[in-house]
């Protein structure tokens, strides 16, 4: 098969979205170890796959990553708080500034590839729970270290 065109992974035997809707459904069961990392995870994987970056350009998914290498989840929860509280409507309608704030320059030009992708989370396609969070961190510093 042909390697994914926006992460460079080989797609065998799954496609990179086929294993994101798997890792979507086992985030959504909000278990540990997937259901607290799912914006790390997200991120990741918008961050890899380009073409579906929202409008700020993954300036938030950028500072998500950035603030799970540098402080582990409770860092994570912190920026997520500031951008909730930023979007509220006792905010008179500013944007957020958490994103604006930590978000990294805009590369024109996306990698297409990176030494740790979906696939090698997925391991055999299941995400097995062993050491899941030993191979985000390896996804999050493969996708910054990319971008960057």
């Amino acid at each position: 098969m042909e390697p994914c065109a926006e992460c460079g992974a080989p797609m065998d035997p799954r496609s990179c979205d086929e294993l994101f809707q798997t890792l979507l459904a086992l985030d959504h069961a909000r278990q540990a170890p997937w259901g607290p990392l799912h914006g790390v995870s997200v991120s990741c994987f918008l961050l890899q796959h380009p073409t579906r970056l929202p409008a700020d350009d993954g300036a938030m998914a950028r500072a998500l990553l950035h603030a799970y290498l540098e402080g582990g989840l409770d860092e994570v929860n912190q920026l997520v708080g500031r951008a909730r509280r930023g979007n509220s409507h006792r905010a008179n309608g500013r944007p957020a500034q958490a994103a604006r704030d930590a978000a990294l320059p805009h590369r024109d030009a996306p990698p297409s590839r990176f030494s740790v992708t979906i696939h090698d989370v997925a391991v055999d396609g299941s995400f097995p729970a062993s050491e899941f969070t030993e191979r985000v961190k390896a996804w999050a510093a493969a996708t910054v270290d990319a971008w960057s």
